[in-house]
């Protein structure tokens, strides 16, 4: 056994396992991360590229989702500062979104609207309860998703990313009506992107200028950010997808040509960030340290407690399609996934994190306190969890030996 209480012969079938999920070509290679108690066991296996170079510890990974709950960090560290209070309505920093109106229906016109019941307030933004995200259905089924396409909004998938600018996006956005009252459910991803653009109005600067200033810096996350500069791009993995009927995987985003080769018009909060597994680790325990990581506080720990407690209500929770039996045993904070139910080995009640779908992810557990990450560069193709990150969170907590 380490210090760390985890079996060393556990972590060489942890290892193993993975090691065959590149060895069938599943993904071209992967960086992985477990640490307990202050020790961390990382294992890197494969290649940058199919073909390619050896993968490294620090090569750098498209995190897309795990974007966000550095995005509630840097709100909360507004809330802490009294810059921003979470039940005040966000037109008071965003005047684009007052007077909101309300579909009648998903499928109806949206000129059909009623108005909404109450303005949209920072907790909705938080918990994703504004009343706009995600639909998860066809692309164009709705004229919603339509007229989310035409305005260039980018609120699914990073890629391509949106060619406006925070204040442009946010004209752009204001004309839609809502899909939903605030409040009555959750809807995935535009509270992020939303998130963005209030840290910039309320903070006067960027958002990445203000994230590095804030939270990368003083965690030592010196390779996060919204692009890759041309000194650092030999060290981005390249990103797949699944081919359809070939089965073969196809580039996705490769390196020299990337999306992220250059700055973005806009710094995307909901899933524009590329990282490494040292810098995620930082944040993660961070986290785990309720808001301290060294001799650097982040955030309170009771600004920390807050955002990982489930703020979603039993009724939420029956109207918010997300995935069939997603909300079964977890519950959604502030910018993570909070595990509410035991259900699985690595289920444990308190366990938070999130995951992005160019293939990472992360948990901070304190009942185990444990830090898991794992850092994949493909596609995810289906709203079921890819067998690496399965067997991933199967092999981290099968790997405690105390």
């Amino acid at each position: 056994m380490s210090t760390g209480g985890l079996s060393r012969a556990r972590l060489v079938r942890m290892h193993d396992v993975m090691a065959r999920h590149v060895e069938r070509g599943e993904v071209p290679g992967l960086v992985m991360l477990v640490g307990r108690r202050g020790e961390a066991h990382v294992d890197v296996i494969g290649e940058k590229a199919f073909g390619g170079e050896p993968m490294r510890r620090d090569t750098l990974f498209r995190i897309t989702s795990m974007t966000k709950p550095i995005t509630a960090v840097a709100t909360m560290i507004l809330v802490e500062e009294c810059r921003l209070w979470l039940d005040a309505p966000v037109e008071r920093w965003l005047p684009e979104l007052a007077d909101r109106r309300v579909l009648k229906r998903i499928d109806g016109s949206l000129e059909d609207t009623v108005p909404a019941q109450r303005p949209i307030t920072v907790r909705d933004l938080l918990t994703f309860r504004l009343g706009f995200g995600a639909v998860m259905a066809p692309p164009d089924r709705y004229p919603i998703q339509r007229a989310v396409r035409e305005l260039q909004l980018s609120l699914g998938p990073p890629k391509p990313a949106s060619p406006h600018s925070p204040d442009e996006w946010l004209r752009r956005f204001a004309t839609l009506p809502l899909m939903y009252q605030p409040g009555e459910r959750w809807l995935y991803n535009t509270g992020s992107h939303l998130l963005g653009v209030l840290i910039e109005r309320v903070s006067g600067q960027p958002l990445e200028t203000f994230l590095r200033e804030r939270i990368f810096e003083p965690l030592g996350m010196k390779d996060t950010g919204f692009s890759v500069p041309p000194e650092k791009q030999e060290r981005l993995a390249t990103c797949y997808a699944d081919g359809g009927e070939s089965g073969a995987l196809v580039i996705s985003d490769g390196v020299g040509d990337s999306q992220w080769s250059q700055p973005p018009a806009f710094p995307d909060g909901a899933a524009g960030l590329v990282s490494t597994v040292d810098d995620y680790l930082a944040f993660g325990q961070m986290m785990l340290n309720q808001g301290q990581h060294g001799r650097e506080r982040i955030l309170s720990r009771p600004s920390v407690e807050l955002m990982t407690t489930d703020h979603l209500t039993l009724e939420q929770k029956a109207v918010s399609g997300f995935f069939p039996g997603f909300f079964d045993n977890t519950g959604w904070g502030f910018g993570v996934s909070v595990v509410t139910r035991r259900d699985d080995v690595s289920l444990v009640p308190g366990r938070f994190g999130w995951d992005g779908g160019y293939g990472t992810s992360w948990a901070s557990d304190p009942q185990e306190d444990l830090v898991g990450i794992l850092l994949t560069q493909r596609v995810m193709d289906s709203p079921e969890p890819p067998g690496p990150f399965r067997d991933f969170w199967t092999l981290a907590y099968q790997a405690i030996d105390d």
